[in-house]
């Protein structure tokens, strides 16, 4: 069970950092109207990258930096949830091939 949590703990880092980043930017986007959200983006953007740098540390580059682009996953619903922009069927078909695209290069045998 130990090795299992230390193979994939390189990759749930990497998740981590994807969704802080996009917290992030959520809040740089309120934040032009509000200077509290605008810090705290930047809070969850270097948290973001402390976690992506631990990843790195723990993971190959070539499994680990696909997993970023689940940031635009995460900004798709944020989107959605928080800004009213809707999910259309050609957003869907971009995050399912994101998704097919993520799994083909991170998985490892």
């Amino acid at each position: 069970m130990e090795k299992l949590k230390s193979l994939h703990a390189g990759k749930a880092m990497m998740v981590v950092s994807a969704l802080l980043t996009a917290t992030g930017q959520l809040f740089w986007k309120w934040g032009h109207v509000n200077l509290l959200y605008m810090g705290i983006g930047f809070l969850c953007y270097g948290a973001g990258a402390v976690f992506m740098l631990k990843a790195f540390s723990l993971e190959k580059l070539s499994v680990a930096y696909p997993l970023m682009c689940l940031s635009y996953v995460f900004a798709l619903f944020y989107g959605d949830l928080f800004l009213g922009e809707a999910i259309t069927l050609k957003k869907g078909a971009a995050v399912v091939l994101l998704g097919i695209g993520v799994t083909l290069t991170s998985y490892e045998k």
